[in-house]
């Protein structure tokens, strides 16, 4: 039975070898919270051993950002640093893959303006609109992992003291991403094979759009002749393999901009800067959200869709079963990277081009001609659960069943 250490430090090999699939001779950008210093200086050494030719840290803190939101004035949150947003840019540019340790940032929105924590979203998003869509067009390799706060872990378990919270909140974490497997690696590449066979049946299916229905659901989403199912690996420009997400669940495309219509209710929580956005439902016409709803949080929401024109509309389609062992640990995360791989989810904003055919290379007219919705934003909400149906109308026209009870059908 491995020790906490050893685990963790599988954790820092996946992140490197499964998640960004570090190269010989490549840059690194490793982005981590200081809380999660003993994790990053593990992810940096073994990329490292995997042949990085260096490694350069983006080192953030809840706390200070939430004394910067506090105390400065809007025009200083609306000027993002300049050098920051350009050394980012310079290095993606340069291929350098990304590796994000993240928190879930509860708590560090409490006290805080909704208008200035959804101006310092926007703002970043605006800034950093370059490196994003290298990062979302694939054109370097990314990944994403969790790092557990005492914060976090008290809201999961919440009769527990710190220690004991924080130590089962990371079971759970290596449990959910299969380091607590006897060789993790294996079990990822079976994982990824297992989403690869998923995605083969939906293209070979190529539905023309799909029919949701649950308690508040009732939405139909439709495709551009030319999309495309991914999921699980992708491919980077110059033909590397990475995940994305770790962990991940889900089967994904993007939707067509102009084809999604009627209401949907999400059925987790959306936390968004750190700010909770609970019970939201959403209506559509013609693409377009034309009404909005939260018990809680729905100022911060209507500032999030308000962002630019494209945060008007749906940016991806995602299919998760409720048997994933995100959705079967019962637990409600509060983080998208956790919830979005437990839930069907839908996404605002900006699409994927990566799923389109040809899409990553296509100017901005052609993707829009194709109905790929592009805005500063991408910021997912989770639809699925036991009670979600879902049909897929086939080239012939007819319905079929693609989801029943929140499980595939195939």
């Amino acid at each position: 039975m491995r020790t906490f250490a050893q685990k963790l430090e599988k954790y820092a090999e996946l992140a490197v070898t499964v998640g960004a699939n570090v190269q010989a001779g490549q840059e690194v950008l490793l982005k981590s919270p200081i809380d999660a210093g003993e994790l990053a200086r593990l992810v940096a050494e073994k990329a490292y051993q995997a042949g990085a030719k260096r490694v350069y840290f983006n080192w953030t803190d809840d706390r200070l950002d939430h004394l910067r939101l506090k105390y400065a004035a809007e025009d200083v949150i609306g000027d993002y640093p300049v050098w920051k947003a350009k050394k980012l840019e310079d290095l993606v540019k340069r291929g350098a893959a990304c590796i994000d340790i993240r928190t879930t940032g509860i708590g560090m929105m409490d006290g805080i303006d909704p208008k200035k924590a959804a101006l310092d979203q926007e703002v970043m998003w605006r800034a950093l609109h370059t490196y994003y869509d290298y990062r979302m067009s694939d054109r370097v390799s990314w990944t994403l992992l969790i790092y557990p706060t005492v914060e976090w872990a008290k809201k999961l378990f919440p009769g527990k003291i710190r220690e004991l919270a924080v130590a089962d909140l990371w079971e759970v974490i290596f449990e959910m991403t299969r380091v607590d497997r006897e060789d993790p690696i294996d079990a990822w590449e079976k994982h990824k094979q297992t989403l690869a066979n998923k995605v083969a049946f939906l293209n070979k299916k190529k539905y023309k759009q799909l029919h949701y229905k649950a308690p508040g659901t009732d939405l139909k989403i439709a495709f551009d002749p030319d999309y495309h199912w991914d999921g699980g690996a992708a491919v980077n420009s110059v033909g590397t393999t990475f995940v994305p997400n770790i962990p991940t669940e889900e089967v994904y495309t993007l939707p067509l901009k102009n084809g999604v219509n009627g209401t949907v209710m999400a059925t987790r929580p959306l936390v968004y800067g750190g700010k909770l956005i609970e019970n939201l439902s959403l209506t559509f016409k013609e693409g377009r959200i034309i009404s909005v709803n939260a018990k809680e949080g729905e100022e911060l929401l209507n500032h999030l869709i308000d962002t630019d024109e494209g945060s008007h509309y749906l940016g991806e389609v995602a299919l998760v079963p409720n048997n994933s062992p995100i959705s079967q640990s019962g637990l409600v995360f509060y983080t998208t990277l956790y919830d979005e791989n437990a839930s069907c989810h839908l996404a605002i904003g900006k699409a994927y081009p990566t799923c389109l055919d040809g899409g990553t290379k296509m100017s901005a007219e052609e993707l829009a001609a194709h109905g790929a919705n592009t805005s500063l934003i991408h910021v997912d909400f989770m639809i699925g659960s036991d009670q979600l149906d879902i049909d897929g109308e086939n080239s012939e026209g007819e319905w079929e069943p693609v989801f029943r009870n929140g499980e595939w059908t195939f």
